[in-house]
């Protein structure tokens, strides 16, 4: 039998303020011809939902840390922030 707690991670990636992001500014764009015209800016990024299996809080942690570093976020571009509870 398995030791496992089952956990959900919530990932948010973001580019990095630096980075220029043209869907975020042909969203502002579409706004303002909605007549939205009091948009200062737009950021376009990802909501990644994992749930995961790990000994601990700890060790999920670590798991989706290491998801983010090395697949979910283009680390030169991106930005991420990321939650890790037990369900």
């Amino acid at each position: 039998m398995s030791n496992l707690m089952k956990f959900i991670a919530e990932i948010d990636v973001m580019p990095l303020k630096e980075i220029l992001d043209p869907q975020g500014k042909a969203v502002k764009l579409g706004l303002s011809n909605l007549g939205i015209s009091e948009i200062n800016d737009v950021r376009i990024g990802k909501h990644i939902t994992i749930e995961l299996e790990a000994q601990n809080l700890t060790d999920a942690e670590s798991k989706t840390e290491m998801a983010c570093k090395k697949l979910l976020a283009n680390i030169i571009m991106e930005g991420y922030k990321y939650s890790v509870k037990s369900i």
